[in-house]
């Protein structure tokens, strides 16, 4: 698990912002995340600081990120 802010949802990818820095951009987040947290319209989520969980799927060239669990902090 890491601490990630999120940022924004736009054009299909949900944005989070990490503690060293490091931007990430996810194209696809677990249905049970988004049954707790509406990501896409609730606006008050923006700028909250998570402690997020994420694999890495696809290739090496087309990498694919999902969230898997997301606890607000």
């Amino acid at each position: 698990m890491r601490t990630a802010v999120f940022k924004s949802y736009k054009n299909g990818l949900y944005k989070f912002w990490f503690e060293n820095g490091e931007e990430l951009s996810f194209e696809e987040v677990h249905p049970r995340v988004l049954k707790q947290f509406d990501l896409k319209n609730d606006k008050s989520l923006r700028e909250t600081e998570f402690r997020i969980t994420f694999i890495e799927d696809g290739d090496d060239e087309n990498p694919i990120y999902r969230v898997e669990s997301l606890k607000p902090l």
